[in-house]
């Protein structure tokens, strides 16, 4: 795994570090964020390069879907 961190958490969404990159989130497209406790938002993880995944909250993202979520209208709404 390589390092992966949150290092923001706001009221309109999370900002992820990766090789030295800042990927937004904002709640609008990735709403499974938006009430979740810190503890859990902070615990991401990197199985493998560009893909993430946040076990407490059993979310799976790849960097293409975080910086172009237009392109995946199903995958970010909220269920």
């Amino acid at each position: 795994m390589t390092e992966v961190e949150v290092t923001n958490i706001s009221g309109h969404g999370i900002w992820l570090l990766a090789h030295g990159r800042e990927l937004f989130m904002s709640y609008a497209d990735f709403p499974w964020f938006k009430d979740q406790p810190v503890s859990a938002i902070l615990k991401v993880e990197e199985p493998s390069p560009g893909h993430f995944y946040w076990l407490d909250i059993d979310v799976d993202l790849t960097e293409e879907i975080i910086e172009h979520p237009e392109r995946f209208p199903k995958l970010a709404r909220k269920k």
